[in-house]
């Protein structure tokens, strides 16, 4: 049997892939390589496909059929928030279309596992200390709302009784796994400080007043690695006689704030981290950290990588990852 890896060329996806890999299954990748790159993925076999063309149903299940697919890993989504804002309509037909396309996809071959790759944006602006799977799912832009409809998806075709599946929500995903495998894109705290770093910049600090101990936004981030492990542990959970439909939080239960991260990528580095401190931003909450109990208690998993080892391996990864232009 064969796993479909969709967006496994991607940032996490790779990850997901080589450890896949790594226990000797046969990995089918999909993805157009829009944000990916096919040597990310070693030997596993590549469809070169845009998923959210419905057009796509035909060929992928085509590909699922001669691999002997069952087990799907969906990454394959659009995840910039502000891309979101401006472009809500192609947003909605890249994640939910690609989404619906996929499980398209799976009940004409058979296929009847999946874990779907969701966020902890699906929660909005929490104002709760930790945040469980049961608080109130209240998104704040379009990438949350497609994130949260997906997981409705997911959820809807498990009660339909053609597949079971588990829906993961991501808290703040940085770091490497291996130094070839790192984040390309300049898109969150980490990278765009690293970027600014390597660029002789001050890394920039949106907001020191807000009612953490610091000031600054606390968040909780997670080893990209850990995450991937936790793919692996939802997957085979799927296995389970009761496994219907589930959702889990992946994160640390503990948080790190903006200014403690960008002063210990100083450290990791050796370059002056001093902050330019601007004014806040529209909508960022104080405080967004993860209650982790479920997914300890019912997959087993745990993070095992603290923020240092997350840092030091971004930083190990950064001249790979870090491209033209970037």
């Amino acid at each position: 049997m064969t796993v479909l890896v969709t967006g496994g060329a991607g940032y996490i996806g790779a990850h997901v892939v080589r450890l896949l890999r790594g226990t000797g299954r046969d990995v089918l990748v999909a993805d157009d390589l829009s944000a990916g790159d096919a040597a990310r993925i070693g030997d596993a076999v590549l469809l070169e496909i845009d998923l959210a063309d419905s057009r796509s149903v035909r060929p992928l299940a085509a590909a699922m059929k001669r691999a002997r697919v069952r087990e799907v890993i969906h990454f394959a989504a659009r995840k910039r928030v502000d891309e979101s804002v401006a472009r809500p309509v192609w947003y909605y037909r890249q994640n939910i279309g690609g989404l619906a396309n996929v499980i398209a996809a799976m009940r004409a071959t058979g296929a009847d596992r999946l874990v779907f790759s969701s966020s902890a944006a699906v929660y909005g602006a929490t104002t709760l200390p930790l945040v469980s799977e049961d608080a109130p799912t209240e998104p704040a832009n379009p990438y949350g709302e497609t994130k949260l409809a997906g997981e409705w998806l997911v959820r809807d075709a498990a009660v339909a009784g053609f597949l079971r599946g588990v829906a993961l929500r991501y808290f703040n995903v940085a770091g490497s796994g291996w130094p070839d495998l790192g984040d390309p894109g300049v898109l969150n705290l980490v990278t765009m400080v690293l970027d600014r770093l390597t660029r002789g910049e001050r890394p920039r600090v949106f907001g020191i007043d807000y009612p953490t101990p610091d000031g600054s936004c606390v968040r909780d981030y997670v080893h990209v690695l850990d995450l991937a492990r936790a793919h692996i542990a939802a997957l085979d959970a799927l296995d389970r006689e009761q496994a219907g439909f589930d959702v889990f939080n992946v994160g640390t239960g503990r948080g790190a704030s903006v200014l403690e991260v960008v002063a210990r990528l100083g450290q990791v580095t050796g370059l002056d981290a001093t902050p330019m401190i601007e004014a806040r931003r529209p909508g960022d909450p104080p405080s967004v950290v993860a209650s982790v109990d479920r997914i300890e208690a019912e997959l087993g998993w745990r993070a095992e990588a603290d923020l240092d080892e997350i840092l030091r391996s971004a930083w190990r990864a950064w001249p790979a990852s870090a491209g033209p232009g970037s």
